[in-house]
């Protein structure tokens, strides 16, 4: 089996003069007070696996197993996570440990179900919190900012969920990575793979965007297009992981670390603001995983006494036409009913979600709130928050602007919460879903009277 080299240590850069001392976010910047680049040693007094990992347990009967390769319950057939000894690891940790550790998601390695250091680490995390001011002031929130996860090493979020994923496949032996995926899951696999020199299958609807798929291709995996939606495609993987032992399906026999990587978008959310909890944070869903570990991020700091217990509330964004969380949340139904996704927002597009149900119930504990908008109202999403901001999001964070403006226009969102939309992934991916809505250049001949007729138009 091969596997990646981790990162040699480096020294530890000194925070940028120009980083905000009170740790809010500066308009357009990351308050990390570090380039992205920086690379820091892992701390080498964390917390010993032993101490801090006491292995799997399932949600729904608490039964208890080990930390291998298993995602579901013998028991009952309840999902299975990552079970931590909390008391050892607030012995270890504090806010001054977390700063000295590198700039990515491994600043939070003792809240990671990895035993060493990363094995398979494209630097991803810690990417801007932007203060959104133009936004919020057109939305009618005055404090709102923008965690930009675009930023990341495959410009989307899964790149958390990848690292954490094949760091952690690598040390159980596996020798190939694979997934189901609706597009950035397929990219950050790939590239990851490629990275640690692992041998990659990746799985994708056929009707995928050609961004996506390009961004696959390029790491020279073995892509496989299935004729078939997201849910067609997952069950197939389901059987192709029991016959293949040697494969990581991150989503599926390793999902319960992959998933681990969500938390932290709280983690560095709650540390950008100078480690203090957001009133509201917006989230996309797709399985509705990564809403319930954001969820569970914050709930971690509190329990460590890193940032106060204040309440944090959490609500979904979906599309019209994939939206059973939204829908139950709205028909007020406990039950998340299958449907047949039908949306511009392919990488929402699981119409069967997973988590579905953990989601509806941590957006009701917290008195949050799940809205779907359409998918003019995503591409208007899309536009509004590049016109405004500057960032060019992909269809699921035209979903969450869109979403955002509606809560904001309803009320459920009040002008003085800190809020926090999650972005989630580049638009270079999904341009198929603007085309034709965001205008032409402007053609001229190569002289000054060409050009000074088009200022007379713009002016």
């Amino acid at each position: 089996m091969t596997t990646a080299t981790p990162p040699a240590a480096s020294k530890t850069t000194a925070a940028d003069d120009s980083s905000p001392a009170n740790g809010q976010a500066a308009k357009g910047q990351a308050t990390n007070g570090q380039s992205r680049n920086t690379q820091h040693a892992i701390p080498t007094n964390r917390v010993p696996t032993a101490a801090r990992l006491k292995g799997l347990k399932c949600r729904e009967c608490g039964a208890d197993y080990d930390l291998a390769a298993k995602n579901v319950c013998e028991m009952c057939f309840g999902p299975l996570e990552v079970d931590y000894d909390y008391d050892a690891i607030k012995k270890s940790i504090s806010r001054e440990k977390i700063a000295s550790g590198p700039a990515s998601i491994w600043r939070y390695a003792d809240l990671l179900p990895v035993e060493g250091a990363p094995q398979v680490d494209l630097h991803a995390g810690f990417t801007p919190l932007v203060r959104a001011e133009r936004l919020g002031a057109k939305l009618g929130i005055k404090n709102l900012y923008i965690k930009n996860d675009t930023a990341n090493p495959t410009w989307s979020f899964k790149d958390r969920v990848v690292s954490v994923a094949l760091s952690r496949a690598v040390e159980l032996g596996f020798d190939t990575a694979a997934c189901a995926s609706t597009g950035n899951l397929a990219n950050s696999v790939a590239a990851h793979a490629a990275h640690a020199g692992l041998k990659c299958f990746v799985f994708i609807p056929a009707d995928l965007e050609a961004g996506k798929v390009m961004n696959s291709l390029v790491y020279a995996p073995n892509v496989v297009a299935v004729k078939g939606n997201y849910d067609e495609v997952n069950r197939l993987c389901s059987e192709i992981a029991d016959r293949n032992a040697s494969w990581a399906f991150v989503n599926i026999n390793v999902r319960p670390y992959y998933s681990e990587g969500s938390k932290t978008l709280a983690y560095e959310v709650a540390e950008q603001l100078g480690w203090r909890a957001p009133d509201h944070v917006v989230i996309p869903i797709a399985s509705g995983s990564q809403l319930v570990k954001i969820h569970k991020g914050f709930g971690e700091l509190k329990k460590l006494g890193l940032i106060e217990d204040t309440p944090v509330r959490l609500s979904g964004a979906q599309a019209e036409g994939c939206s059973p969380v939204a829908h139950a949340f709205e028909t007020g139904s406990d039950f998340i009913k299958p449907v047949k996704p039908n949306t511009i927002a392919k990488s929402l597009a699981i119409g069967n979600p997973a988590d579905g149900w953990y989601a509806l119930d941590v957006i009701r504990k917290t008195e949050g709130a799940a809205a779907m908008v359409s998918d003019d109202e995503i591409v208007d999403g899309i536009k509004l928050l590049a016109e405004c901001e500057g960032i060019f999001t992909e269809t699921a964070g035209g979903v969450t602007i869109g979403v955002l403006k509606k809560l904001a226009e309803q009320g459920v969102i009040k002008p003085d919460e800190t809020t926090v939309a999650y972005i989630t992934g580049i638009g270079l991916k999904t341009q198929e879903a603007v085309a034709g809505r965001v205008g032409e250049p402007f053609q001229i001949e190569p002289n000054l009277a060409s050009f000074e007729g088009v200022l007379k138009e713009v002016l």
